[in-house]
């Protein structure tokens, strides 16, 4: 009992410590200006940004999120030809719609179109975003598409509600790993037209 009971302390802090690390490091993000805080909804700008994309007849979240990944994932641990490891940034983009779903990567600040190395995968396109004012609403823990789901119609209901018109897709934004358990970081945005 005592061996057990050691053994089971052991796995419970270096989990904790496994959390604790992905907590704390610096993962670059995507970077953005806040333009409005609302109740529950901010006013962003975001920059243009250099992003890895792979688009697929996936139509939820969970079939688009394993296959993606595993492309994009390719291409930035060395599937490319300068066979460079490439540094995860945050958020993955998701549009999960009924034609077409995409999944992007964004390029850490010091790439573009011109020095970031080719993909070996020919799926992946690499584009630079226009710049954009979305309105984004958070949540925690894993997504799943009911999440998204319910994320999404309670956005565009508070847009409604404050008079803000919205235009495209409602987007999933995941800023975490997999196997990170704790402080779960989750979005959903749409573009607005903005002042």
């Amino acid at each position: 009992m005592k061996t057990f009971l050691i053994i089971t302390s052991i796995i419970i802090v270096l989990f904790l410590a496994t959390q604790i690390y992905f907590i704390m490091a610096k993962t670059e993000t995507q970077s953005y200006q806040v333009i409005k805080t609302e109740k529950d909804f901010e006013i962003r700008k975001y920059p243009s940004a250099t992003m890895a994309t792979v688009s697929m007849n996936a139509k939820s979240y969970k079939e688009l999120s394993s296959t993606g990944f595993r492309k994009l994932a390719s291409f930035i641990f060395g599937a490319n030809k300068d066979q460079k490891n490439i540094a995860m940034a945050s958020p993955v983009h998701m549009d999960i719609n009924d034609s077409e779903s995409s999944m992007s990567f964004v390029m850490p600040s010091e790439y573009n179109r011109e020095n970031l190395p080719k993909p070996d995968n020919l799926e992946i396109k690499i584009e630079k975003t226009a710049e954009e004012y979305v309105a984004a609403i958070q949540f925690g823990g894993y997504a799943n598409d009911e999440d998204i789901k319910k994320y999404a119609d309670q956005l565009e209901n508070s847009l409604k509600l404050s008079g803000i018109e919205y235009f495209g897709n409602f987007r999933f934004l995941g800023y975490n790993a997999p196997y990170q358990v704790l402080d779960r970081k989750n979005e959903i945005i749409v573009s607005i037209k903005w002042k």
